[in-house]
């Protein structure tokens, strides 16, 4: 491999990392309240397509077009189909009590069909068949910092990339922090970990459960939109997200439920994902076998920390059981 396609490929593995790592990070968000959200692939997708329609809706009317404001229109837009979707899950599981693991599933069937569904309809109304696009706002999303083409190849590695990659880095970061060092996150925390515990000692179990898993379910959702916006450049196509966001539940475990391990384990799991791309001996069949390491990657994970069995890499113990507080 030439220098400059490794160059090109750690850009590709980087720029894929985002969707994942957003993903995971909202994933994480939900998990240490004690929610196992498998709906993630469907939130995705419903943040990606809300983030479509808004900019088909902003194209479509008599605005000067302002990639600024093209942006936050798109995210807003997002962030508020994703809060919409991700608001049944909680409804049906922290207040109903519903099996998590199938109100998660059935979460994902619906917000990808609702979100084909839509799509199809942009797509007939655009004049096509198959494809939504929005060139401009695709190109407003993958801007680099104006400074990064004069620094060479430190430039092109890690300055090269749209805001969202920056983004999705900080949105890690200061996860991390409230989760490890804030009284919010030691509360969220003994949430997941001994619901009853923590309603004895006066926290409001269902209030942490429901902003958790919302502002969890809205910053996954902004993994799609970033996949859709930058890496896909503004292209919509049906079922264009399922697999990034099983690829995110899997970077949880990766990352034992740590939001800054979890930067360092989506570049893995980009890297692993496109590499096969790079690889220029390998038919196309080959390149699609490859796209499954990050699973074997993540199996050989789980059997290591459950071998060595410590407190610190294990899921919260909460995660996946309904609280009953009359039980308490």
């Amino acid at each position: 491999m030439s220098f400059a396609l490794l160059v090109t490929f750690i850009q590709q593995a980087i720029r894929l990392s985002s969707t994942l790592l957003l993903g995971s990070t909202g994933e994480i968000i939900t998990e240490k309240s004690g929610n196992l959200n498998l709906g993630t692939p469907g939130i995705m997708a419903s943040g990606a397509i809300s983030g479509i329609v808004g900019a088909y809706f902003y194209t479509s009317s008599s605005l000067t077009f302002n990639p600024v404001i093209s942006i936050l229109i798109t995210i807003l837009c997002s962030i508020v189909g994703s809060l919409l979707i991700t608001l049944i899950y909680c409804f049906l599981t922290i207040t109903l009590k519903t099996n998590q693991n199938v109100t998660g599933l059935a979460l994902t069937t619906f917000g990808v069909g609702i979100s084909n569904f839509i799509g199809s309809l942009i797509n007939q109304q655009m004049g096509g068949t198959s494809v939504a696009a929005f060139p401009e706002i695709g190109k407003a999303y993958r801007t680099p910092l104006p400074f990064a083409e004069n620094l060479g190849v430190f430039g092109d590695i890690f300055l090269s990339y749209g805001f969202m990659t920056y983004l999705a880095i900080i949105i890690a970061v200061a996860a991390g922090f409230v989760i490890t060092k804030t009284r919010i996150g030691l509360n969220l925390r003994s949430v997941g970990e001994n619901p009853a515990t923590a309603d004895a000692a006066g926290v409001n179990v269902s209030r942490y459960k429901y902003v958790a898993t919302l502002i969890g379910g809205a910053v996954s959702g902004l993994g799609g939109l970033y996949y859709v916006m930058d890496f896909a450049a503004a292209n919509w196509q049906n079922n264009i997200l399922d697999q990034f966001g099983w690829l995110s539940v899997a970077l949880v475990i990766f990352a034992v439920w740590r939001p800054n391990f979890a930067i360092l384990g989506s570049i893995v799991f980009g890297a692993l994902y496109v590499i096969g791309s790079f690889l220029l001996n390998l038919g196309p069949k080959d390149q699609e076998l490859l796209k499954i390491l990050p699973y074997v990657v993540t199996i050989l994970v789980l059997v290591f920390i459950s071998m060595r069995d410590k407190k610190e890499n294990q899921p919260p113990e909460s995660l996946g059981l309904s609280y009953f507080r009359e039980e308490r």
